[in-house]
């Protein structure tokens, strides 16, 4: 990499940042004991509802929702990928990391899209994984604090984009398989929550609030596949593009070889 600091390679860029997104089919959640004479007293009732009613009531209620933040991880092909994502119906914002790999930033304001990594993140895009040299971290950078725009036509829009868009995500993260039942009762973040189970869990579980909107509140993936945790539902955060002197647009797209 010499001079001005060229787009990454698409093979590397993709299959660093979209590994975590694409197996996002199943999600569950963690739980607790509980008891008592009778567990739903001054809850939202929920609990009462067979296991299907209570998954369907959960995923209702995060269809209606307008924000939620996303933090936990995901599991792909023995690669742990963790989040930390605030979501809205028309953008989204946050941090992707590989477990001992590279972490990134993407911000997304309705079409626009936005990624920033540091130095090293670019240089090992450019040498399509391998160890980059010191000249290609020294032009690479270039890039250090700077939001890269993420042109609508290359091949990563659409992969980094579903990090940030709350329906595609919250589809994969809801999705379990198997038989439902009705688990343990527990607390998430103080919050009284029921658990559904499919498959005996290894479909995935799902924690679902017993107070207030039956939101899910954690979800932990079938197969050991990450834990999650989904909250700030409906809490308003600022969602705005960066500065322009924050953005480079290379003017070609982002997966150019």
């Amino acid at each position: 990499m010499t001079g001005r600091a060229r787009a990454p390679r698409s093979a590397a860029l993709i299959g660093v940042v979209c590994a975590g997104l694409t197996v996002l089919t199943a999600c569950g959640g963690g739980g607790g004991g509980g008891g008592g004479e009778d567990p739903d007293k001054g809850t939202n009732g929920v609990g009462k509802l067979s296991p299907a009613k209570i998954e369907m009531k959960a995923r209702k209620a995060a269809q209606r929702a307008d924000a939620v933040r996303v933090a936990g991880s995901v599991v792909s092909k023995g690669d742990t990928y963790r989040l930390s994502m605030k979501l809205k119906r028309d953008g989204g914002m946050g941090e992707v990391s590989a477990e001992g790999g590279s972490t990134f930033q993407l911000l997304r304001v309705r079409k626009d899209l936005y990624l920033k990594a540091g130095a090293d993140f670019w240089a090992k895009q450019e040498k399509g994984g391998g160890t980059p040299s010191k000249s290609d971290v020294a032009a690479a950078g270039k890039l250090e604090g700077k939001y890269v725009k993420v042109p609508h036509g290359d091949p990563a829009y659409r992969q980094l984009s579903g990090f940030t868009d709350m329906s595609v995500l919250l589809d994969g993260l809801l999705a379990m398989d198997g038989k439902r039942a009705t688990g343990e009762r527990g607390t998430v973040a103080g919050v009284k929550t029921i658990r559904v189970q499919a498959g005996k869990g290894r479909g995935g579980m799902m924690d679902v609030s017993l107070k207030g909107s039956p939101y899910p509140l954690r979800l932990q993936r079938g197969g050991d596949a990450g834990t999650v945790r989904l909250s700030g539902w409906n809490a308003e955060f600022a969602l705005e593009p960066p500065a322009k002197d924050q953005v480079v647009d290379y003017g070609r797209s982002i997966s150019a070889n």
